[in-house]
């Protein structure tokens, strides 16, 4: 049996639970009903515990996702700029185009 935690706002007295969406999302639902609360789409009550643990989940999932989203970038910069500086064009100007920020250790004819 799922047991809310309970707090006081005010004169009232609060219910928290924690839900598990089908889609994977988590969510918290505070209430001042006595009932559990009906849920708005699919999903399903769970623990604090379980809460969080898909929370932790969520927030890894959320930052690998970030780290590769950025090395992705930096190496398409690293792409445009030794593009630019294969056609021809000034280091400066290659870096401001690209957004390169990295090292210029491109060596002649490679």
């Amino acid at each position: 049996m799922l047991t809310p935690a309970y707090g006081a706002v005010g004169a009232e007295t609060t219910s928290t639970y924690w839900v598990v969406y089908d889609d994977g999302s988590a969510g918290l639902i505070e209430t001042t009903d006595e009932e559990a609360p009906l849920l708005s789409r699919p999903g399903r009550l769970v623990t604090q515990q379980e809460y969080q643990a898909r929370l932790d989940e969520l927030t890894a999932h959320t930052a690998t996702h970030r780290a590769e989203q950025a090395a992705a970038e930096a190496q398409q910069a690293r792409d445009d700029y030794t593009a630019l500086i294969a056609l021809g064009a000034p280091d400066a100007t290659a870096r401001r185009m690209s957004g390169y920020t990295g090292p210029a250790s491109l060596e002649e004819g490679s």
